[in-house]
């Protein structure tokens, strides 16, 4: 009777440990197969997205070559914004609502058009040939979202999955465009829902952006990095300076933000043809370059961010870029509003610098990345970016000044999509919307 109960526990015990070993090695088998299939598409879409953006970066850098030695193509611009509004027109997407449409597309709040990818792609040419004041991330976003819709649908895929590989496309073409590929990765999970990160998108936003990074460096895309210097050792007093800066540039963040919303808003209210709106906007664009007898400030403005981080750069600099874009974004010509944030906190943070006594090259690479928090409420990915952009050295003083700028520019920002699911003020939940 012993033998026998010894018998039956031991078959028992076997036949628990070899069931739990099964279903262990099925979930196993699972997880090494969603790997494999992220991969395969993670690495076609980088691939594809690495070959588009560096086409896309080719064609603005000679757009805006091809104007800074014709003056005469900011002439054109009146006829660029028709255009511009006439090819949304005849495309049937009368109400493009750019990089916020690629956000709410991931809580399937809504649909992005096929149209999207192409659209933005040829307006922002159009946008930077005839000198609007804009950046290329916003198109980087909706280029990579809209061509991973068209793979997600071209593969049935199912909606969660399709919004994954959204994010995995934003992340390939900002790498692509920015060469970030780090930073890229985690500004997709990240921008959507503040206070969250969407960990099931990590291994193909990582796959995708690399891919597409390093395809955008063989193709003749170079790196982006700024040499800072002087970089002092960060102490009890250059902390206190930056902490000031970080709060300086977060009040910033909300100006540039409302600046850039109330334009847009009151843009639409008061003129509502959209032809006559881009050609005012473009009237005022030529009047106040010819005002300022400068060309600084159309385009990305990437010399100016430049001379910046090198320590030179005009007070009113950040005044007149934040107008320049407001007019230009508000008045219905695509882009993006990044790039024209780290030219604002670059001049900014060049003035405080030469105000303070901190290095002025130092408080331009900050004050970008304070900026750049500031207006996205992205602050691992500001992290990550400005590591990879400016190199350790600067990391303890942009980790400090993002932080700042993080907690006090509030619930304000560049997208009106974008949702806020954690304070940052208290450990709790909530639920805001992006002021305006």
């Amino acid at each position: 009777m012993r033998k026998f109960s010894f018998q039956h526990k031991a078959s028992e015990r076997f036949y628990y440990y070899r069931g739990r070993f099964l279903r262990l090695l099925m979930h196993s088998l699972l997880h090494i197969r969603l790997l494999f299939r992220w991969t395969v598409l993670s690495l076609i879409l980088g691939s594809v997205l690495g070959v588009v953006g560096t086409e896309f970066v080719n064609c603005i850098s000679f757009s805006t070559a091809f104007r800074n030695e014709h003056l005469w193509c900011y002439a054109l611009m009146p006829t660029g914004g028709v255009l511009i509004v006439f090819l949304y027109w005849v495309t049937h997407d009368k109400h493009d609502k750019g990089t916020n449409m690629i956000l709410a597309s991931l809580r399937s709040e809504a649909q992005i058009p096929v149209q999207t990818a192409p659209l933005i792609f040829v307006s922002t040419i159009i946008t930077h040939f005839v000198g609007g004041s804009a950046g290329r991330e916003g198109a980087a976003l909706q280029l990579g979202g809209g061509l991973a819709n068209m793979f997600g649908n071209l593969l049935h895929m199912r909606e969660k999955d399709k919004h994954i590989l959204i994010m995995s496309g934003m992340s390939a073409a900002f790498s692509a465009i920015f060469r970030t590929p780090v930073g890229a990765a985690v500004f997709a999970m990240e921008v959507g829902c503040v206070g969250t990160m969407q960990y099931g998108a990590l291994v193909p936003c990582v796959i995708s952006s690399l891919t597409a990074s390093y395809i955008a460096g063989k193709l003749g895309l170079p790196l982006e990095r700024y040499e800072v210097y002087p970089v002092p050792e960060l102490a009890p007093f250059t902390a206190l300076q930056t902490i000031l800066l970080g709060i300086f540039c977060s009040a910033l963040s909300i100006i540039f933000c409302v600046i850039l919303h109330r334009t847009e808003h009151y843009m639409k209210k008061y003129i509502k043809n959209p032809y006559i709106r881009i050609l005012t906007a473009s009237a005022v664009l030529i009047l106040m370059g010819f005002l300022f007898r400068t060309t600084d400030f159309y385009g990305t403005g990437g010399a100016v961010i430049a001379k910046a981080v090198h320590g030179e750069a005009v007070w009113y600099a950040f005044i007149l870029k934040m107008f320049f874009t407001a007019v230009t974004l508000g008045g219905g010509f695509k882009g993006g509003e990044i790039v024209p944030s780290f030219f604002v906190g670059a001049t900014f943070g060049c003035l405080f610098g030469q105000i303070t006594g901190l290095s002025p090259s130092l408080c331009a690479a900050v004050g970008m990345m304070a900026l750049f928090c500031g207006v996205t409420n992205c602050p691992l990915a500001s992290l990550f970016i400005s590591a990879e952009l400016f190199g350790q050295g600067c990391v303890p003083y942009c980790l400090l000044v993002i932080a700042v700028s993080y907690l006090l520019s509030g619930y304000y920002g560049l997208y009106k999509e974008q949702r806020f699911y954690y304070s940052k003020f208290t450990d709790e939940h909530v639920s805001h919307k992006t002021r305006k």
